[in-house]
């Protein structure tokens, strides 16, 4: 190949690159606004099936929505769901919830899930990608009157909300997550 064709050839790839690069851009930026809506949305079913949560959405240090977590097996399984970080209230970052399992389970759910924590301390080891919900956790399932006996465990609290399938096995423990701030 010539120097004058592999200018233009090279010419016409950046050009291509930089008019895919947007609409790339903005299929990603209107994921992260669905993902944002659908949050919203799951903290408003949590309140609903148990309005006594607010106490723990305005006094924990931080927490993530993950608004839909799918999760299968039959034997070895696994799940995964992305979500919103907050801090203070305001919407901080992105986050990341995966987890594969070994033991006794089978069939197929998808349900919703809030993590809170309770210090800076909790929220910093998340943020630092220093996290993994604890084999000890146990989830609250989320339903009237659910949250008013529920506690912390490690500076951490789980509250989950089924959104259908049905599966025979529902623990938290090993989910690992990943922090990406905005």
């Amino acid at each position: 190949m010539n120097r004058g064709k592999f200018i233009s050839l090279l010419s016409g790839l950046l050009i291509l690159a930089f008019l895919v690069a947007p609409s790339a851009q903005a299929q990603s930026q209107k994921k992260v606004t669905e993902l944002k809506v659908d949050a919203q949305e799951a903290k408003k079913e949590f309140l609903e099936a148990d309005y006594q949560m607010e106490k723990h959405f305005s006094s924990a240090h931080g927490y993530v929505i993950f608004p839909n977590v799918g999760k299968g097996g039959l034997g070895i399984g696994g799940a995964a769901g992305n979500g919103v970080v907050y801090q203070g209230g305001a919407e901080i970052g992105m986050a990341k919830l995966t987890q594969v399992s070994i033991g006794f389970q089978a069939g197929g759910q998808a349900f919703r899930e809030v993590i809170f924590f309770k210090d800076k301390a909790a929220m910093d080891r998340f943020k630092e990608n220093k996290f993994e919900v604890a084999a000890q956790v146990s989830a609250v399932a989320a339903t009237a009157g659910a949250s008013a006996d529920a506690s912390y465990t490690d500076g951490v609290m789980v509250f989950t909300m089924a959104k259908g399938g049905l599966m025979y096995e529902a623990s938290v423990g090993g989910q690992k997550l990943k922090f990406n701030p905005f």
